[in-house]
């Protein structure tokens, strides 16, 4: 037999002295783990079992395909493509270049499916054009880097993904739909806030197009914006799975990089595979650690032993879900998304059930909060990516991002208290919930 107390602090106290050690989060999962089960006498061919286990899902073949599929488009032209239209439609506006920022983040990075992706391909188009056009560097730094994170809530996500399969077989497709509203409303409320500041610091107006240059424009990109119609329209009629979405999208964003746009070349092939093997070995080792983690969490009853403990503060449904908030929140400030899903969705889950969230909403404001701690200090990726590509000192760029947060934020909390907003997009597509 063994202590419960002492096995839970092992786990649990390893994996935070080696965090805050700098270790790579995929030993720190897996150290602890495998420490834990030493001292609880599991055979170590356990865990091995549990990691296997953690990747060994059909679901997780559409990681890959959408990875692979954002790289090629923005190899292939499409990306541009997108930015382009996205000017064509808000680029005359008062700050109009802070509006194509967003939008064009927007329809590039639900594709993509990550902020990080989003940031180090647009960001070096976007940053640049908005500095040579007038605007501070601090503010075209902190819009590329806000504007970023709302591609993880806009379907497809592989995040989404990984968390179906955390919370234990969620629908993939109600997920997808209900991140569509919450993820158009932060673009939105992006744009609103670049919109007041573009106003008080008088930032340019971006020339206007004629109707015949916006109807080429948006006829260019028609082939690029037809790559969220197959995926959208296919998933949500039951044509394909959301894997075998993933795999016809990266198929199609192929056929028109290579023939139509023809600026996706052969001797390109080999960089972006290598690029998606480098992202799949960190997605899939950080998942395989996390399983084995989750399962010893599992076992030693740690959510029951949590969901007793918040519920033991309080009663209030209320003060309860912004507590979780607030913990996600901070947690997104030091750790990475992919890990967090998984560590997190199986302890907090029957909390929130308790309370009558629906999985699929609380989905929604999981991923939510994350998004935001990608583009928080001090471990927010998609900041430091950010920071990186607009050669600007962090500092300065979380500070002209104080009212973005305070707009994402604002997005977050409608979101977590208004359940409609998330579900009711699934619910209308006949998603049972």
């Amino acid at each position: 037999m063994f202590d419960t107390s002492v096995a839970i602090f092992i786990l649990l106290g390893v994996f935070a002295i080696m965090m805050c050690c700098k270790l790579p989060i995929t030993f720190a999962l897996a150290s602890s783990s495998i420490l834990a089960a030493i001292y609880m006498k599991i055979p170590l061919m356990s865990i091995i079992q549990q990691m296997a286990k953690s990747i060994n899902n059909f679901s997780l073949m559409a990681i890959p395909f959408f990875i692979l599929a954002g790289e090629i488009m923005s190899a292939g032209g499409i990306s541009r493509r997108m930015l382009q239209a996205a000017n064509a439609c808000v680029g005359h506006l008062r700050g109009g270049l802070a509006h194509v920022n967003v939008l064009g983040s927007m329809l590039f990075g639900h594709l993509s499916g990550s902020a990080v992706a989003d940031v180090s391909s647009l960001g070096c188009i976007e940053i640049p054009m908005m500095v040579d056009a007038g605007y501070d560097k601090d503010f075209s730094v902190a819009t590329t880097v806000a504007s970023s994170c709302q591609g993880v809530l806009i379907p497809p996500s592989h995040n989404m993904i990984i968390y179906s399969l955390a919370a234990g077989g969620v629908s993939v497709g109600a997920l997808f739909m209900a991140g569509l509203i919450p993820g158009i409303m932060c673009g939105i409320s992006l744009m609103i806030v670049c919109g007041i500041i573009s106003v008080k610091r008088k930032y340019p107006k971006g020339e206007r197009m004629s109707w015949k240059q916006r109807g080429k424009v948006l006829l260019d990109a028609a082939f690029a914006l037809f790559t969220a119609v197959i995926i959208l329209v296919g998933v949500t009629a039951g044509w394909f799975t959301a894997t075998e979405s993933a795999a016809i999208a990266a198929v199609y964003a192929f056929i028109i990089a290579m023939f139509v746009y023809k600026e996706l070349k052969w001797k390109m092939i080999p960089g972006i595979l290598i690029n998606v093997v480098k992202t799949l070995a960190t997605v899939f080792s950080l998942i395989a650690a996390a399983g084995a983690f989750g399962w010893l969490l599992a076992y030693l009853q740690v959510p029951s032993i949590i969901t007793k403990g918040l519920l033991a503060i309080t009663q209030n449904r209320i003060i309860l879900l912004l507590l979780i908030n607030l913990i996600l929140l901070v947690l997104g400030c030091v750790m990475d998304m992919a890990p967090l899903i998984v560590i997190v969705t199986p302890i907090l889950v029957p909390v929130v059930q308790a309370f009558g969230m629906n999985p699929v909403q609380f989905g929604v404001v999981l991923i939510f909060n994350l998004a935001v701690g990608l583009c928080t200090p001090p471990v927010g990726s998609a900041l430091f990516v950010g920071c990186s590509v607009g050669k600007i000192r962090i500092e300065e760029t979380v500070k002209a991002m104080l009212p973005m947060y305070l707009a994402m934020i604002v997005c977050l909390l409608l979101v977590t208290f208004v359940p409609q907003l998330s579900l009711g997009l699934p619910s209308l597509l006949g998603y049972k919930l």
